[in-house]
């Protein structure tokens, strides 16, 4: 299973490093960079909500964590990694705003514009 996860997280790097944020639509990987921990996160459209999963590892040969969270309009997902003592973390924020999905990039300004975020659209 584990190696499974990895392998699919990989996948999902591969397929989304060069593609636009713009671009995605549920199902579509956006890849992840928080310090030392590299993965991807994508989205599917439930009747619940938007079900985001995040998939996050510190190298190929290390187990993934997996962030899951089904998120209603106006709700927010993050993820944060600390840093060394007396630094920032560094965090990846993930807002839904009616049927749009805004992913802050880790350093961006915490969405005081949609250019410092990236838009997953339905």
């Amino acid at each position: 299973m584990t190696k499974r996860s990895i392998a699919f997280a990989m996948a999902l790097l591969a397929m989304t490093g060069t593609a636009a944020a713009s671009d995605l639509t549920p199902g579509n990987g956006h890849s992840i960079h928080l310090g030392r921990f590299n993965g991807a996160v994508y989205y599917t459209v439930e009747k619940d909500g938007y079900r985001v999963v995040a998939t996050l590892a510190s190298g190929a040969e290390e187990q993934p964590i997996r962030f899951v969270s089904t998120l209603a309009s106006g709700q927010r997902l993050m993820i944060s990694v600390p840093q060394e003592i007396g630094q920032p973390s560094v965090d990846f924020e993930i807002i839904r705003d009616g049927e749009v999905l805004l992913v802050n990039e880790p350093g961006a300004a915490l969405f005081d514009s949609v250019t410092t975020s990236a838009v997953l659209e339905e």
